[in-house]
């Protein structure tokens, strides 16, 4: 860098040994260390002017609480102290105009975003460049506007630096945070403070909330989450996200209907809404090939972890349903899940479906279980029972309306034959 305020008539500089000088001004002319000492004397006096200079054309500067504003001040006059030695010492300009943050208390980096930090820069300019006649003279006037000007930009990248850094830091800090509130889902370790810690995130408490269980594309972790948070704003939803080994797990909230029937009726039917279905579209692009499992909705974050365990529940066995759509329910997957062990899918298949055909009456139940037992052939369920098929028919809609499974569908018949299976031993 071209060294600041040389004297025109100068002879160019005698080389300089590796080794710091022991007097870094012997370097500079005298007429120009004369400016410099004046710009010096007068740090306090430019300081003040650039603050009151604030004041005056900044409106969210005097609202400010005293102590930001002090800050603010001590800020500027680090500047302008730095600003000395920038003349006295270009070459190490990137290393002093780094120098005027770190005298700014941490917090103030929160108090005053990076386009005030503009405004604030461009005002102190304005208000020192207004002082330089009086301090360079006419013969110095306009080589110190120059390195006003070259200065200024300095302090504009060392700035910038320093927000890119808080952000990063802030961006790592709540990516560590996101993660811990997903895993307490997924765990079903919800404390007091889940609420808070999602609330510190962004999350505005939506009026339901549903668990998405997928596979992981080949991106890291950082890629994936991002375009989770890109494709949820976009479709204007909450979202809370992390990849739990190869799995994707998305907490999605926004305004489904909580509380819903368990019954598995159809793929994506009963328990999950065309509101959660267009949702869970809008974030299929962020999950890799394969199938994508929609928990159950849930009426807050606090109550999400059943959500989570019968997603993943059904991530777990979707595989023995090749024809699964995508996505599909967890409750779809109720019989698959059945068959694992799962205890929550056998007592939901037992209080949905055989405790309501129970409770509808014996012919009823009779009618299905022969149904099932003679495959699905009304001819020989007739036969069995002695009934004219179109009893056997009528029997069959009553059961549909009393259990939510229609006995003539091939997929919903098997959840039907399991859940029969389920409520007779567990009345032996």
């Amino acid at each position: 860098m071209t060294r600041p305020l040389p004297d025109a008539d100068a002879a160019p500089p005698p080389a300089v040994d590796s080794a710091p000088a022991a007097n870094p001004a012997a370097t500079v002319d005298p007429a120009v260390e004369d400016v410099i000492r004046r710009i010096e004397r007068s740090s306090g006096m430019l300081a003040s002017r650039a603050v009151a200079r604030m004041h005056e054309v900044l409106p969210w500067f005097t609202p400010m609480s005293a102590r930001h504003r002090a800050d603010i001040q001590l800020v500027v006059q680090a500047g302008i102290s730095s600003f000395v030695e920038w003349c006295r010492r270009p070459q190490h300009a990137r290393e002093l105009s780094g120098d005027v943050f770190r005298v700014a208390p941490r917090d103030l980096v929160r108090a005053v975003t990076f386009r005030r930090l503009v405004e604030l820069v461009r005002v102190a300019v304005e208000a020192i460049e207004a002082e330089v006649p009086a301090l360079a003279g006419p013969d110095h006037e306009q080589r110190l506007l120059a390195d006003v000007l070259r200065y200024s930009r300095d302090i504009a990248f060392a700035g910038a630096v320093v927000y890119a850094r808080a952000a990063e830091e802030r961006g790592a800090w709540d990516a560590r945070l996101e993660a811990l509130v997903v895993d307490h889902v997924v765990r079903g370790e919800v404390e007091r403070a889940l609420p808070s810690r999602a609330a510190a995130l962004g999350w505005r408490n939506p009026p339901a909330v549903a668990v998405i269980v997928g596979d992981t594309p080949d991106h890291s972790p950082e890629v994936v989450v991002d375009q989770v948070h890109r494709l949820g704003r976009g479709a204007g939803l909450e979202v809370l996200t992390g990849v739990h080994h190869e799995r994707l797990v998305v907490i999605v909230g926004g305004d489904f209907v909580a509380g819903s029937a368990r019954r598995p009726a159809r793929p994506g039917g009963v328990g999950c809404g065309r509101a959660l279905l267009d949702a869970v579209d809008a974030l299929l692009p962020a999950y890799g090939p394969g199938p994508v499992v929609i928990g159950p909705v849930a009426a807050d974050l606090a109550t999400a972890a059943s959500s989570a365990h019968a997603a993943l529940a059904a991530a777990d066995v979707v595989t023995a349903w090749p024809a699964a759509p995508r996505p599909v329910t967890a409750q779809a997957l109720l019989p698959e899940r059945a068959l694992a062990g799962d205890t929550g899918a056998r007592r939901a298949l037992i209080e949905d479906v055989y405790t309501p055909l129970r409770e509808a009456g014996a012919p009823l139940l009779a009618t299905v279980g022969a149904y099932l037992d003679f495959g699905a052939s009304l001819e020989a369920t007739a036969r069995a029972l002695y009934l004219h098929p179109n009893t056997v028919r009528y029997r069959l809609r009553k059961a549909a309306d009393a259990c939510g499974l229609d006995p003539t569908d091939h997929r919903e018949r098997f959840t039907l034959h399991v859940a029969l299976i389920l409520g007779r031993l567990a009345t032996v």
